[in-house]
């Protein structure tokens, strides 16, 4: 897409992802947006992906279609100090002060990898998403949920730490849309199912597939 930052006239409280992140370690699907009516949300990587070092090498993947609100953050590598150690202090982080190898710094933290954020997934308002954590498809994280396991496709999950509370559809609709993709599809096509899509209309999704 990257053909504009603002999706609407007038508004600067809601940006495309995809046109404003530049790190090499974040990747945003085609249509996900972003709102912040506190910061530019066009800092949304500085404000919003937390101790995300290069040193590190893990990820934010972030789908299609997917609506992150105001202040949810996603934190990584780097904000788990090591338990495996008899210390939370991160010595490795101070080599220098303590005479050691600067090749283990990263020993300094418990390296949990990735976030990965499906297609068509709600963030809710000051939520926090914890380093290693996958959220599947269509799934809705609640407000100021603190999310540290992974949440299946088309779950709603809320609380500290973060709990299902429900699956949004029945198995099978839930196995239906995963097949369809429909976030894969090219934009007219989309487009032409929207109505389908808000809805729920699944027979008449699947007849536009």
């Amino acid at each position: 897409m990257r053909n504009k930052i603002y999706p609407r006239p007038g508004d600067t409280q809601i940006v495309y992802l995809q046109d404003v992140v530049n790190g090499p370690n974040i990747e945003v699907g085609a249509y996900t947006i972003y709102n912040d009516f506190v910061h530019d949300p066009r800092d949304f990587e500085k404000n919003n992906v937390l101790y995300h070092y290069p040193v590190n090498g893990d990820r934010l993947k972030i789908g299609k279609f997917c609506s992150v609100a105001c202040g949810a953050k996603f934190l990584f590598t780097s904000g788990n100090h090591s338990l495996r150690s008899l210390s939370t202090y991160t010595f490795p982080i101070f080599y220098e002060q303590w005479g050691l190898d600067p090749k283990n710094i990263r020993d300094a933290w418990d390296n949990k990898g990735d976030i990965v954020i499906g297609n068509d997934v709600w963030i809710g308002y000051e939520a926090v998403i914890l380093s290693g954590v996958t959220v599947g498809d269509g799934a809705v994280i609640g407000t100021r949920a603190v999310v540290t396991k992974d949440v299946p496709p088309y779950t709603i999950v809320g609380g500290v730490p973060a709990r299902p509370i429900r699956r949004r559809f029945d198995p099978q609709t839930i196995a239906r849309l995963e097949e369809l993709r429909w976030w894969d599809w090219d934009r007219e096509k989309i487009k032409r199912s929207i109505d389908a899509i808000r809805h729920g209309d699944i027979d008449a999704l699947e007849k536009n597939a």
